[in-house]
């Protein structure tokens, strides 16, 4: 199967989309039942290392996609503006109150458009007898 490489680009970013969900929600929650781990829930520099992987991975993800099969613009735009607002997050574009709704809409978006893709791609696969 010509696109089994694809896939796993798209799943290892909603996998790193989750991971960024469960960093944004659940580690304040949890910072809260264990202090020590309040110290990664504010870390600046986590919020930048999975933007540095979410970006590439995104990239080569869509433009492997695009080479076989163009993409809609309205799944560049979806991809884009959720590595936009990941990266107003990280970088503190933002007042502190809307870091994490930025953070969490752009990993949202980011992974919708994987999982856009990846349905659309096996769609075609599908189409094409693969």
């Amino acid at each position: 199967m010509k696109s089994a490489g694809l896939y796993l680009l798209d799943a290892s970013a909603i996998g790193l989309s989750g991971l960024c969900l469960l960093h944004c929600i659940a580690l304040p929650v949890l910072a809260a039942f264990l202090p020590m781990l309040a110290i990664w829930s504010k870390a600046a520099w986590v919020h930048l290392l999975l933007v540095v992987l979410a970006a590439p991975l995104a990239a080569a993800g869509f433009w492997r996609s695009h080479r076989l099969r163009p993409l809609p613009w309205a799944l560049w735009g979806l991809a884009m503006a959720g590595l936009a607002a990941l990266l107003a997050g990280a970088l503190g574009w933002t007042d502190e109150n809307r870091e994490t709704s930025f953070t969490v809409a752009g990993s949202m978006s980011l992974a919708s458009a994987h999982l856009w893709n990846w349905c659309r791609r096996h769609r075609i696969d599908i189409d094409a007898g693969a």
